[in-house]
């Protein structure tokens, strides 16, 4: 467990690092003792900084709820990060990279709240009866911490590696389509390089909005109405660079593209 002052100390370190777009030393590996309600701490304090600098939070971000994602990082536990209004961009953008490090990318699905969603209890029932309409998202991973060896600790503290999200296709309500089967064709410059389906998300998306709202309410928050949740990766992140094209293909519920510069 930290002090305040370590913790301070360490959400300075990570605003240092998003300004400058560069990596610190992974954390865990400086702090041994540093737990997982510690790196929730250095967040919120990430969060609080953002929210007082002017900055709107409009969502939360779920990650590693897939076992593709699990596999592709070590880490076996759900995390969660924070959504600014500014970190959000419509289908056809142009998104300079170099506002980002370590640039991946992951095929979701986005649900927006009509209604609260707050613990402990929250089951799929309850998301999908807060849930105004579901749709296609895309999450662009952006990495403050080394990469080598890191776990949940450090990606917790790092905003669990949000870069922006991109939005498209056609939103649906949710009882409008079978969720889990929903499937994304994913391509970089007119190349298929991974397909998945949102089933891979703990058996069904809306899962992963249940979780976040009871995680929430162990660390006194809650999910409010017209939020954006990021519901998990169905496919394993993709690494992209200047100059490529991405487009994920969602059939019925139609396609994003966007293009980094």
């Amino acid at each position: 467990m930290l002090d305040n002052e370590q913790r301070t100390a360490i959400a300075d370190e990570l605003a240092r690092a998003e300004e400058e777009r560069t990596m610190i030393p992974r954390l865990t590996a400086r702090f041994p003792d540093m737990t997982v309600e510690d790196s929730y701490a250095v967040q919120a304090e990430w969060v609080k900084r953002g929210v007082e600098a002017g900055r709107r939070l409009v969502g939360r971000k779920i990650g590693l709820t897939s076992k593709v994602m699990q596999e592709a990082t070590g880490i076996t536990e759900p995390d969660y990060g924070a959504i600014f209004a500014d970190q959000v961009y419509e289908n056809g953008s142009v998104i300079d990279s170099s506002l980002f490090s370590n640039v991946r990318i992951e095929v979701e699905l986005a649900f927006v709240l009509k209604d609260e969603l707050a613990g402990p209890n929250v089951s799929i029932f309850d998301v999908l009866n807060a849930t105004d309409y579901v749709v296609p998202a895309l999450e662009i991973l952006s990495s403050r911490v080394e990469m080598e060896g890191r776990t949940i600790v450090d990606t917790i503290a790092d905003n669990a590696a949000l870069g922006a999200m991109i939005y498209g296709g056609n939103p649906v309500k949710p009882d409008a389509v079978d969720l889990r089967w929903v499937s994304a064709l994913l391509y970089r410059n007119e190349t298929i390089e991974d397909t998945g389906v949102a089933a891979a998300v703990l058996n069904h998306p809306a899962m992963g909005v249940a979780w976040l709202a009871n995680k929430l309410h162990a660390h006194g928050d809650a999910l409010s109405p017209g939020d954006i949740i990021l519901a998990g990766s169905f496919t394993k992140p993709m690494w992209v660079h200047p100059g490529d094209t991405v487009h994920a293909d969602y059939g019925d519920l139609g396609a994003i593209t966007c293009r980094f510069r």
